[in-house]
């Protein structure tokens, strides 16, 4: 099964957060692009785990950023 994953940068914090409608309990940050996707690598078995989900797992990262240009 595919799980999707949004990826989305928050300018007033400066810092990338992870969410999604798929895997409940996921919500995670971090001001790096890189290591949020491995936070969320590592955080997504354990969360399905816990929400008693052992499908096959396979993580799509959907990621968006947006900056006002003058």
């Amino acid at each position: 099964m595919k799980y999707n994953v949004k990826l989305t940068w928050d300018n007033e914090a400066n810092v990338w957060v992870a969410t999604s409608d798929d895997i409940p309990g996921l919500a995670l940050e971090s001001n790096s692009y890189d290591a949020l996707i491995e936070k969320v690598k590592f955080a997504v078995p354990e969360l399905l785990e816990l929400n008693n989900n052992n499908s096959a797992k396979e993580i799509h990262f959907i990621s968006e950023r947006c900056e006002a240009v003058a």
